[in-house]
This record gives structure tokens, C-alpha cells and sequence, in this order.
């Protein structure tokens, strides 16, 4: 069967890939055009996408699609349409479990550096401004002990709300579909409370069309004057005028971003601003993360292969 990577992976994963099937390497880190998209779907039977791959119902053009499996590279896949996918009989899959620890540490990165103003004192260093200490200098925000809101409570929003309550000793309130049995204490809130009641705000929602600016001008109006809010899910989950426009105003005290609402473009407004940590989309970057995603979307290309169940379906 063939494969094609859309972009290159850990070299152990591209091993394995070269000795289970005829792999189409594209050798490059740039996202699918849509001219090479259809091209693709035509000439591979298994195709293994990732982020910024536009798999829209456009891209299932033509007669004579030869995919018969879209093996994405991540737990995310709201840039594939996995309706069009099956009504042209093409089976989707993803990488859920694999991404939860890593995702979920970049979470607290994103939460104790913005509280703790880590990002703008480092470019106060690095700049040769430092004057030296003094009792009242860059005064942040303590994180032990406060009150931590998760909006998703999923695999995700567990795995931050262990290391918020565990690590830290936080009170945790979440909102979520429906209610979860944890292991640890947490309130369910609506959202509006949980806005209204936390100082640190974090995200773990999967993107959809129901959490498409799920938080905007409103919900960022109802939030505390001293609350943080942490995006590790998908950019488009935030309006991300609204959130300059908060930041700006300071009518919340930060923000701390490792996804963008337009990605990889970061609006310059957003960048100028000092109350604000702006990571490159890390969550689950480490060798050991990116490794076992590639080795579980192959899994289910071998799966597929050899006519199995597919192991994560979506």
C-alpha cells in the first residue's frame, strides 16, 4: 500500500513507515496545498495529515479517490471534514492519549509564566535593562493555592487540573458537557460562574463548530480584572480581537498562548503586548511526544492495512 507523510516525522517513525509500506515523503514542513491535496487523495491509499492540512469537502474531488484512510498526526482534527471524508469512503483516525501529559505541562508553562511575568522578565534581561532587585520589582501573581477554572474537561483538562490540585494545591472548577467522576476534588460550574469566579482561566476544548469563539468580548467582560487566561486548545476558540482588546484595556491581566485564531500568523498587536506569553504551538513537542503520535497514526495505517479494526477512529 502506499503512504503518504504529509510532513516529515521523528526519524524512528519514518523508519518504520519506510519498511511497512511505499512511502510518498513529501520531505517538507509546509502545509498540503489544495491542488496537492487532491493530488494526494488520488494517488495514496493511506494518507497521514497533521495541522494545517486543509482536508475540507472541497479537497474530495474527482472520481477515482484511491485514499481510503486519513491517519491524522494529533488528537485534533477540525482541519479535516469527517463527514465528506466518509461519504467517500474514507475512514479517519487520530492520536488521543499520546498528546494528553505534554499538552497538559505547556498548560501550566503558559499559566505560571504569565502569572509570574517569567516571559517579560527574561526580555528585560536579555535587553540589558535589569537594574538589579528591589521588594517591588515585576510583582506577579502567586499561583498556589488559587482558584483554577478548566473549560473541557477531557483527557486534557484532567491531566492540568492533577497538576493545578496536586502540585500546587489550586481549587479547581470546571465546565464541561456533562458531569465526570474525578479523582481529586473539582466543582462543575456553568461558564459564566467559572469565568466569573476563577483567577486563572484554562482552555482544553476540542475545536468544533459549538466552541468556535467560545470565549469572546462577553465571556473575557465577565472574567475577574486580576484572572489569567491560558489557550492550549485551538486558536479559533478564542476571539482573538477581543482578547487584545482585553489585554490592551487590561481588563484581564494576561494571557498566556501556545494556538492562534489565524496560525501561524500572530497579529502584531498581539506580540507588542507585555501582559501576554506567546509560545510557537509546543504542547506536545518533545522527541519522545511526537515519536509516539507518529508510531500510533501508523498503527492504524498498519491496522487498516491488514484489514483490523482501526485503533482510534474518530
Amino acid at each position: 500500500m502506499k503512504l503518504l507523510i504529509t510532513r516529515t516525522l521523528t526519524d524512528d517513525v519514518m523508519r518504520r513507515a519506510r519498511a511497512e509500506f511505499d512511502l510518498l515523503d513529501r520531505a517538507t514542513n509546509t502545509p498540503l496545498g489544495q491542488a496537492e491535496t487532491i493530488e494526494a487523495l488520488h494517488k495514496a491509499d493511506i494518507l497521514l495529515p497533521t495541522l494545517g492540512d486543509a482536508l475540507g469537502a472541497e479537497a474530495f474531488t474527482g472520481d477515482g479517490l484511491r485514499c481510503k484512510l486519513l491517519a491524522n498526526f494529533g488528537v485534533g482534527y477540525n482541519h479535516i471534514d469527517v463527514e465528506a471524508a466518509r461519504a467517500h469512503g474514507i475512514a479517519v483516525t487520530n492520536t488521543p492519549g499520546a498528546v494528553t501529559d505534554a499538552t497538559a505541562d505547556i498548560a501550566m508553562t503558559l499559566l505560571l509564566m504569565t502569572a509570574r511575568r517569567a516571559g517579560e522578565g527574561e526580555r528585560l534581561v536579555r535587553a540589558g535593562k535589569w537594574s538589579g532587585w528591589h521588594p517591588v520589582q515585576m510583582l506577579g501573581q502567586h499561583v498556589t493555592g488559587k482558584r483554577l477554572g478548566i473549560v473541557g474537561m477531557g483527557r486534557i483538562g484532567q491531566a492540568i487540573a492533577r497538576r493545578a490540585h496536586f502540585g500546587f494545591g489550586m481549587q479547581v472548577a470546571y465546565t464541561s458537557r456533562s458531569p465526570k467522576d474525578l479523582p481529586f476534588p473539582a466543582e462543575a460550574l456553568p461558564l459564566p460562574d467559572l469565568l466569573s469566579r476563577c483567577d486563572f482561566v484554562a482552555l482544553a476544548v476540542p475545536a468544533s463548530p459549538e466552541t468556535h469563539h467560545l470565549i469572546g468580548a462577553r465571556e473575557l467582560s465577565q472574567m475577574q480584572p486580576h484572572a489569567v487566561l491560558v489557550n492550549i486548545a485551538r486558536g479559533d476558540v478564542v476571539d482573538e480581537s477581543a482578547l487584545i482588546h482585553a489585554l490592551q484595556s487590561h481588563r484581564i491581566a494576561g494571557a498566556g498562548l501556545d494556538v492562534y485564531e489565524f496560525e501561524p500568523d500572530v497579529p502584531p498587536a498581539l506580540r507588542a503586548l507585555d501582559n501576554v506569553t506567546l509560545l510557537p504551538h509546543l504542547g506536545t513537542a518533545t522527541a519522545e511526544v511526537r515519536s509516539a503520535m507518529g508510531h500510533m497514526a501508523l498503527d492504524n495505517a498498519i491496522a487498516f492495512r491488514d484489514g483490523h479494526p482501526l485503533l482510534n477512529p474518530v
